[in-house]
């Protein structure tokens, strides 16, 4: 009987997902040819026989997921590859079918997509986070050749949002967060709001269902209160309209319940602070009556400062147009009106998929279509960037931030950045070369520092030289995800470059102890020390040599063909020192306990990943040195040495009014910056100066302290190491 009541179900079903089948065939028939549709149903029995014995959670076939998700494509008006694709998108994934099997019956095309939609699964990942953003990075590639990729990849979100809650609590707080962090924005980068709004409310439901329940209730309950005022505005904006001779639609909205979440975050407010949760949309005929109509609204309620928005002559980087303004109705409610042509609403709503539903008009389309795939090129900018696919996902969850700002360039070109973008932001998104050479900005014809945060309005004109680079500090303060990646891979390559440059030095300062020259060293000969070495080539070496990776003295043995077994080589007889010439970059350091300066006696040490360490001679922290002579190296510095070196000096004054600007003048007028300053009270009267200062070298240092010790409030002075 058990056996019998299970073949009855499975039968149900199968009538149920055929049903399903063809009530989506009847919707494709509305705007598809027969053979088109025909082929949709093709792959519809193709993905049954495939998925065939496999079910989802809910106990549903597995085949009603895939064509749930080519039912919303067929909202969207998608073509009759998208929607195949669609149906056959976990067929690979999910199944032994190869994708060359789809690509027979499907084509080329068909199979494609697909592939581009499905996960890795032959590789074995370390962590979750890894697998979800390796496979974010080979969607973001597939994207690159074909767009509908990410209209399948939020189609099928979307379904899986919608039959989440069968799913384990933890798992279903993952999907849920990485669904609001990452889908939901791409969804309304592309401008599909629709798409964007479901699920943003269905993965707060999800991530936070008590929070979900109590606002949705708050809502409710409130828009029975206030339906009266709603409706009087609504009454009093249509009459508006008719008296003027306007043809429009006033539409009534509600925010959805994330967006009021999110602002009462970020607001650190009550749902009672929060007035704007309902607006109304006017849709008009034309961009010229647009206008009009707000300068009507602007006539039946005050419109509050700052909160009128033109979307319309700048419109957004999905192409979303419209005019913005919040109006103070009556009680003092804030109602948000929204004004927009026609043509502006259904881009508004539909964004790139407008490209396929409205095909009798197609202007606002193509500029959607044009920033989506320029957005998509970025990513793969950012992607070929990254240093891994964790840093890449982490990059574009900044970019998809949702707040943006306006700014203009000295010609007059808009420049669209996120909310707290900087100098550095904006230097990348001209141009990455810029960005690199970047050394301030004219905001306004004021001179700023490359910090400065941006305000929309504001035209920006970046300041260059020639010799400037990018600084690792500049990673602490960008919020662009394409500033930060650029700045990463400048710092690699000139890392790199420093890093070859400094071990050539350190290779050739141990070749001459040995009465060699690298330029002596014969092309077989360095073959056998490569092999030796286990490398592939001499370059990566020698920049692992400046990294500390690898010891200088054990390289030059194995190029000078020296036997293993043979007794080391004397380090200490001549071949020079390495001279500091101070221009080495990030793989020569300077200790900060001792802050040695030109002059100083010096010894350095290579450290793994530090390149070389240099440290004063009397340092107390080189002791742990002592018994590691292989990684000493011998440096003194260079007399063509230049530019400013930290050191930290010591004042004891007289704790009296004026003293601090006393010392910051004799510094200053001997040609030295503060980089840091801290006081410290000692005995009442006595308090110590414990200062950071740059000085060239040790007479420059001489020649300041000689002057403070002139001073009549200084009773003490004395350079601090460690």
């Amino acid at each position: 009987m058990a056996s019998s009541d299970a073949a009855v179900k499975r039968q149900t079903a199968g009538s149920d997902a055929a049903t399903r089948a063809a009530d989506l065939c009847t919707l494709l028939e509305d705007y598809l040819e027969p053979r088109q549709v025909q082929q949709v149903y093709k792959a519809y029995q193709f993905g049954a026989a495939a998925h065939e014995g496999q079910r989802r959670l809910s106990g549903e076939p597995y085949i009603t997921h895939p064509l749930a998700v080519a039912r919303t494509l067929a909202e969207m008006g998608l073509d009759a590859e998208s929607l195949c694709a669609a149906i056959l998108h976990d067929v690979i994934e999910d199944t032994p079918t190869a994708k060359a099997e789809i690509a027979e019956a499907f084509g080329a095309e068909v199979a494609q997509l697909v592939d581009g939609v499905s996960k890795l699964t032959q590789i074995n990942f370390r962590s979750k986070a890894e697998a979800q953003a390796e496979n974010f990075r080979k969607m973001v590639m597939a994207m690159s050749h074909d767009i509908r990729v990410i209209l399948i990849k939020l189609a099928d979100r979307l379904h899986n949002m919608r039959t989440i809650f069968v799913m384990p609590p933890s798992k279903r707080s993952r999907i849920a967060r990485e669904t609001l962090e990452i889908y939901a924005p791409i969804a309304q980068r592309l401008g599909i709001n629709s798409v964007r709004i479901e699920l943003e409310d269905l993965g707060f439901a999800a991530l936070y269902p008590m929070r979900y329940r109590v606002l949705k209730e708050r809502v409710r309950q409130q828009q029975g209160s206030r339906r009266e005022i709603l409706d009087t505005v609504r009454h009093a904006l249509e009459e508006s309209l008719t008296e003027a001779g306007i043809k429009g639609r006033v539409i009534g909205r509600q925010k959805h319940l994330w967006s009021i979440y999110q602002k009462m975050r970020s607001k650190q407010a009550g749902f009672d602070d929060i007035f704007d949760v309902y607006g109304f949309r006017v849709v008009v005929a034309d961009v010229d009556t647009c206008y009009r109509v707000l300068g009507h609204c602007h006539g039946l309620y005050k419109p509050l400062p700052g909160r009128i928005k033109d979307y319309i002559a700048i419109p957004k980087i999905n192409g979303y147009q419209s005019l913005h303004t919040t109006l103070v109705g009556p009680r003092r409610i804030q109602v948000e009106v929204q004004i927009r042509t026609a043509e502006m609403d259904r881009v508004a709503e539909a964004g790139i998929a407008a490209h396929w539903l409205y095909k009798d008009a197609d202007t606002a389309h193509s500029v959607a279509q044009t920033r989506a795939r320029e957005w998509v090129h970025g990513l793969v900018e950012m992607q070929e960037s990254a240093g891994n696919p964790i840093e890449f996902i982490e990059n574009v969850k900044i970019d998809l931030l949702p707040d943006e700002i306006y700014v203009f360039t000295p010609g007059g070109d808009i420049m669209e950045l996120p909310k707290g973008a900087t100098v550095v932001d904006f230097a990348y998104m001209v141009h990455s070369e810029i960005g690199d050479a970047c050394i301030a900005a004219n905001i306004d014809h004021r001179l700023a520092p490359l910090r400065t945060p941006l305000e929309t309005g504001q035209t920006v004109e970046i300041i260059t030289a020639p010799i400037a680079r990018p600084n690792p500090a500049w990673l602490d303060f960008v919020v662009t995800a394409k500033a930060r990646a650029a700045i990463r891979q400048r710092l690699k390559r000139l890392q790199g470059a420093e890093a070859a440059d400094l071990g050539r030095r350190l290779v050739e300062q141990a070749l001459n102890a040995m009465g060699l020259t690298l330029g002596q060293i014969g092309p077989a000969q360095i073959e056998e020390a490569l092999e030796a070495l286990a490398a592939d080539d001499l370059d990566a070496v020698l920049e692992e040599v400046g990294l500390g990776r690898r010891m200088p003295w054990l390289v030059a043995r194995h190029l000078s063909g020296v036997d293993d077994g043979a007794a080391e080589t004397d380090r200490s007889e001549a071949g020079g020192a390495l001279m500091i010439r101070g221009n080495e970059g990030a793989v020569m350091t300077f200790a900060r306990c001792c802050r040695p300066i030109p002059g100083d006696p010096i010894v350095g040490f290579a450290s793994a990943g530090r390149g070389v360490v240099i440290h004063h001679q009397d340092c107390n922290n080189i002791r742990e040195y002592r018994n590691h002579p292989e990684k000493w190296v011998d440096v003194q510095w260079d007399p063509s040495t230049e530019g400013g070196y930290p050191v930290a000096v010591d004042l004891e004054v007289m704790n009296r009014q004026g003293v601090l600007a006393s010392v910051a003048a004799v510094i200053s007028d001997l040609d030295s910056n503060i980089d840091a300053v801290q006081i410290e009270e000692k005995e009442g009267m006595i308090a110590t100066i414990r200062l950071v200062m740059d000085v060239t070298d040790r007479v420059h240092l001489a020649r300041i302290m000689r002057r403070l010790r002139g001073l009549a409030a200084v009773l003490r002075i004395a350079r601090r190491r460690g």
